[in-house]
């Protein structure tokens, strides 16, 4: 008897063998694909984002809902340069127009659909930028990320405010996403930095269900490796696991197109 309680101790001190005590994943795969269960076991998260590259800061703040067949999410953001709401609903993005540019808008309506790939004014100047920002908030999208381009340097147990959490330490080389690359990153920015600063630093927080509760991005080497001054970074935090959210595609009878000036 006294030496299964020895080895069990053994066993719970290294992995995590008794149900009360926390399990710290060895790899980035596992850790990935175990959020990834975690987040769609969610179902739904409340969250805020920050987006800072140079001397460039904006802030969100949102809601969404997990499925397998795809995040939905809606969000407001200050990305450019005034309150912006965006909404993504199967896998496609709407955004609300200001009041003072409706009258670019077709009928003057409220709601444009933005696409990485769109022939509108709107999509072209901001698509992608747009795009990747409703994106990243979806941590499924960073855990792919992980799975795909990940390595898992060290973990630690902590606190994340008053929630017992457990803390990651990951790289992502960007250079193994192709277009998937994270906010703020143009689709041709691998090849401009010609293989420099393509591995950034990534910090998971999760709970103990793992699902997450805060993830950051430094994607300050891309800075760097291309000569421009200032740190980048893409904070996201999420709360609130299980409240009901409702996200819905504007009205058809609301949504126009950006036909500029």
């Amino acid at each position: 008897m006294r030496r299964t309680a020895v080895v069990c101790a053994a066993l719970v001190a290294a992995a995590g063998c008794s149900g009360g005590e926390s399990h710290r994943f060895a790899d980035a795969q596992a850790l990935a694909d175990a959020a990834s269960a975690a987040t769609l076991a969610g179902h739904s998260a409340r969250f805020t984002t920050d987006v800072t590259t140079g001397t460039f800061v904006s802030h969100g703040q949102g809601q969404a809902r997990f499925d397998r067949a795809g995040t939905s999410l809606t969000m407001t953001t200050d990305y450019v340069g005034e309150p912006l709401e965006l909404r993504l609903v199967d896998r496609a993005l709407y955004a609300k127009v200001p009041d003072g540019a409706r009258d670019q808008v077709t009928g003057g309506k409220p709601w444009v659909q933005v696409s990485p790939d769109g022939n509108d004014p709107f999509s072209q100047v901001l698509g992608g930028s747009l795009t990747q920002l409703a994106e990243q908030n979806d941590p499924g999208r960073t855990l792919t990320q992980v799975r795909t381009a990940g390595t898992l340097a060290a973990s630690e147990d902590t606190r994340f405010g008053n929630t017992p959490a457990e803390h990651y330490h990951l790289t992502v080389d960007l250079a193994k996403l192709g277009s998937e690359l994270p906010a703020g990153l143009p689709a041709d920015a691998m090849a401009r930095l010609a293989g420099r600063g393509t591995t950034v630093p990534l910090e998971l927080w999760l709970d103990q269900q793992h699902r997450p509760l805060q993830l950051v991005l430094d994607l300050s080497p891309v800075l760097q490796a291309a000569g421009e001054p200032g740190d980048a970074r893409i904070t996201a935090r999420y709360s609130g696991w299980g409240t009901p959210v409702t996200v819905a595609v504007p009205p058809a009878g609301e949504v126009g197109t950006l036909t500029g000036g």
